[in-house]
């Protein structure tokens, strides 16, 4: 049984089959929605149900709301039709027109950015590379079907080797063996890339928001602003911890040196005395709240924990930041979920 998902404003038609998610079933057919996680944290396939009816056979998805699910919102990664449908989302053409590859890499090296954090450079084949957008993710592909997200930290035009921060989850066992037993020229196969976290063609200035590795595709995006010379403000807040967790400290302030309209504030939430601290503390969420009381003209992407993500995200919209101006990418640190470390 298969129900007709009539898709606006595009005029786009899909069909869905029984219990298959409405995402699923649009990436099926080369219609290209917005969406990162992929398990109903990140909230990024957020769309509206014009008519019919929906259900959700894991129960309300985390990133949805009671309001938002109350008044017609739905998170289209998880829900599943129960008739012919109507219904409201953005497509993304630049998605659409980018091919998904499965691809062989060899890992060209490993080294540690900090005691938890790994960067893994992975070489691709001599006569392929991967076309993706900064900002995007590529799955690794496991025995018995599993498989494990990270982003990208480089940016497109530098596309020979992928590279990746990987942070070491207590008692995962992929974080795990890559901290203890991967090592240079491992063989490994991946798939994208994936998600519509990427770069918007705007003159509006921009925040990058990101919690521990969600460093990882801001640096792809800042990167590729640089290669492409763009003198747009940009305003990059980086979440941690304590002061070693700033991994790539160093390189965010190369980045504002050597160029005037880019801004790098980090914040701690727990530095160590032997930090001598004396920047931003707290919340990073609240530290950008302080700098842009008022969000209705900026572009804000977000990357990391859930937590902060969510707590962005509804900080943000109360300052006047629209859903067509913020973009986010939610990381779930957990091996029970297949598709979330990133």
């Amino acid at each position: 049984m298969s129900y007709q998902v009539k898709i606006q404003p595009s005029g786009h038609t899909i069909e869905v089959e029984k219990e298959e998610p409405i995402l699923e079933a649009a990436l099926r057919q080369s219609v290209a929605f917005p969406y990162g996680c992929r398990s109903g944290v990140c909230g990024t396939c957020l769309g509206e149900v014009v008519s019919g009816k929906i259900d959700y056979p894991d129960d309300l998805p985390m990133g949805l709301s009671e309001y938002d699910h109350k008044h017609g919102k739905a998170l289209f990664c998880q829900a599943v039709a129960l008739s012919d449908l109507v219904i409201e989302v953005d497509e993304i053409e630049a998605v659409g027109e980018i091919e998904v590859k499965t691809l062989p890499v060899k890992v060209a090296s490993l080294r540690k950015l900090a005691p938890d954090v790994m960067e893994v450079m992975l070489k691709l084949p001599e006569t392929e590379r991967l076309q993706f957008l900064a900002g995007q993710y590529i799955d690794i592909l496991l025995p018995m079907g599993k498989r494990r997200a990270f982003s990208l930290a480089n940016a497109p035009f530098n596309d020979a080797y992928l590279e990746l921060h990987i942070r070491h989850v207590e008692g995962g066992e992929f974080t795990t063996q890559v901290f203890t037993e991967l090592q240079e020229n491992s063989l490994l196969r991946i798939e994208g890339p994936h998600g519509s976290f990427f770069l918007r063609d705007t003159d509006r200035p921009k925040i990058l928001m990101g919690g521990g590795t969600g460093f990882a595709p801001l640096k792809g995006m800042i990167e590729q602003l640089i290669q492409e010379g763009n003198q747009q403000p940009v305003y990059l807040y980086w979440g941690a911890r304590s002061r070693i967790d700033l991994y790539h400290y160093e390189l965010a302030e190369k980045w504002a040196f050597q160029h005037n309209n880019i801004h790098f504030i980090p914040v701690l939430s727990e530095p160590l005395e032997e930090d001598s601290w004396q920047g931003e503390t707290g919340f990073v969420h609240e530290v950008v709240l302080r700098d842009f009381p008022d969000m209705s003209t900026l572009d804000v992407y977000m990357s990391g924990p859930p937590a902060m993500v969510n707590a962005g995200a509804e900080a943000f919209k109360a300052a006047g930041l629209s859903n067509d101006h913020m973009f986010s990418d939610s990381f779930e640190y957990s091996e029970d979920t297949l598709s979330s470390m990133k």
